[in-house]
């Protein structure tokens, strides 16, 4: 088994929001994405790597509430008091083609469930209570279908760099990544709880968290 950084996760209070939010920092305006029948969310996506993109997700005030906690800790007041000043990186995604392995070496991942956008399908872990794991550190895992959002995306001029991570249980979390093979620019440390992306974009290097 082997896990690619997928996509980063950054949440706010409306898709309007984050999408100024990106263009001023990079220079450039997510594209379109769609809606997540299953949790009541939507978004906005932007190409950052060959295979691998920046979401902006929001809950999606046209969808009926799940049955059941957001995922990313959407429905936490904490978290919607926190991006109604601004939007936020709360956490971010890796790719498998065996999520049910990956699952067995860490189940702090929750469950999986299936899950639609549009034309996409996909699996995807989900904690219970729908609790970023680990402060958002711990990734979300997915398995796709028979496509990747990137398939579609253009070219944005922007290139993730690095994803730099720090938390003070990082002890606790690299046996994690261990088991999950985590490829990709990712760089775990000890330290203050953080998420901090690090793009080349027409803007410069810019810093997103």
């Amino acid at each position: 088994m082997r896990c690619e950084l997928d996509h980063l996760v950054v949440a706010c209070k409306d898709l309007e929001q984050g999408t100024r939010w990106v263009a001023e920092r990079l220079g450039v305006e997510p594209a379109d994405g769609g809606k997540h029948p299953l949790m009541g969310t939507h978004n906005r996506v932007l190409k950052i790597a060959a295979r691998a993109y920046l979401e902006l997700i929001a809950i999606d005030p046209d969808a009926p509430a799940p049955g059941r906690p957001r995922w990313f800790d959407l429905d936490s007041p904490e978290l919607q008091a926190r991006i109604a000043q601004s939007p936020a990186l709360v956490t971010w995604a890796v790719r498998t083609d065996r999520i049910a392995e990956a699952l067995t070496h860490v189940p702090e991942l929750g469950s999986v469930h299936a899950a639609t956008r549009g034309a996409l399908s996909w699996q995807i872990t989900i904690p219970d209570e729908g609790k970023l794991q680990f402060g958002g550190l711990l990734p979300t895992v997915l398995q796709w279908g028979d496509a990747h959002p990137t398939d579609t995306m253009q070219d944005s001029g922007c290139e993730l760099a690095e994803l730099a991570l720090t938390h003070p249980m990082s002890a606790g979390l690299v046996p994690m990544f261990r088991a999950l093979r985590i490829a990709g620019p990712v760089d775990l440390r000890a330290g203050p709880k953080a998420l901090v992306a690090r793009l080349r974009t027409p803007r410069g290097d810019i810093e997103l968290s």
